[in-house]
């Protein structure tokens, strides 16, 4: 977890850089009125502090920091996020004080997973967290996915700390998408997704691709909203990456074994991946698939339109 991290907070990229400036607790609301008529609101109410991640909790005692720059922009416009705390550290913190911390970001992120749920569940939008460390192929992926579902109605919210490349590779696809800088952030939260899909505004039973920070740590533990997390594992990162990072693979509903093209080159033991990611979480769904070959994309594709297809019947049963 990322508490004495030095993670940053989030804003909309094109905007004015002094539109908003703050110094200690605000508290803003903003409906998330989507067009489609199913709308939640938020209700912001940051304390900033000590965790170090910009999950707005302040604790006086310890140190501050500035929370630059948090805005946001019309629609189709990228959210850029400012500077949270600076440092590695807490001094002086003691374990307990560092566990109700976690815990108490932890429950804030989580009301607004609910919020962002709610909306998704009452508009039968099937969201996907696509997790990874960075240069396992998640975005050629996403952009071969979203090649292969044709005209299927979707949309992706991208998370980087800096740049819009990904956002624009995505864009050329004809995938109206939204990039999230996170500036010092090592993951995306549920308050930012929040943001970003009000300006992307999801269509009624369409697919919704969140696109986290690379980063195996951190995005385990946050909920977003999302129906399931999948995790990408490339075969060049090697075998034992699910028990280096076990968190992540517990959490992910769904493993996809990218760039299997390269495993005879990578000399990858494709079996040894799999056994590694059961032995961490025994229920994981695995599919193996190369985005440059389109090997597996069909099971790929195949699981998403099952996933939309199980949200719009529960939609329609409410």
């Amino acid at each position: 977890m990322c508490t004495v991290c030095g993670c940053g907070t989030a804003r909309l990229e094109g905007q004015d850089p002094h539109a908003h400036q703050h110094d200690g607790h605000h508290h803003h609301d903003h409906p998330h009125d989507h067009s489609h008529g199913h709308g939640h609101d938020h209700s912001h109410d940051h304390d900033h502090g000590a965790c170090g991640c910009g999950h707005h909790h302040h604790d006086h005692d310890h140190h501050a920091h500035d929370h630059h720059d948090h805005h946001h922009h019309g629609a189709q416009g990228d959210l850029h996020y400012g500077m949270g705390l600076a440092g590695t550290s807490v001094p002086g913190m003691s374990q307990d004080r560092l566990i109700a911390v976690e815990t108490s970001i932890l429950a804030k992120n989580d009301g607004y997973a609910a919020s962002n749920r709610r909306v998704l569940d009452a508009l039968g939008v099937f969201a996907v967290n696509l997790v990874s460390s960075p240069g396992s192929g998640k975005t050629t992926l996403l952009c071969k996915t979203i090649t292969l579902l044709h005209d299927a109605p979707l949309a992706v919210i991208e998370g980087d700390q800096q740049t819009s490349n990904d956002a624009d590779r995505i864009r050329a696809t004809g995938a109206p998408a939204v990039q999230v800088n996170t500036g010092k952030g090592c993951h995306l939260d549920a308050h930012m997704v929040g943001h970003a899909m009000d300006h992307l505004r999801p269509r009624p039973e369409s697919l919704l691709f969140i696109e986290n920070v690379g980063n195996l740590v951190c995005p385990a533990a946050f909920d977003l909203g999302e129906d399931a997390k999948v995790a990408i594992l490339s075969v060049t990162e090697g075998e034992d990456k699910p028990l280096k990072y076990p968190d992540m693979f517990t959490a992910a509903r769904l493993a996809l074994i990218n760039k299997v093209d390269l495993a005879a080159a990578c000399d990858a033991d494709l079996e040894a991946y799999e056994a590694n990611l059961r032995r961490v979480n025994p229920e994981i769904e695995i599919l193996r698939v190369s985005a440059r070959t389109g090997e597996g994309m069909d099971l790929w594709l195949a699981w998403l339109r099952r996933g939309l297809a199980a949200k719009a019947r529960v939609e329609a049963a409410q």
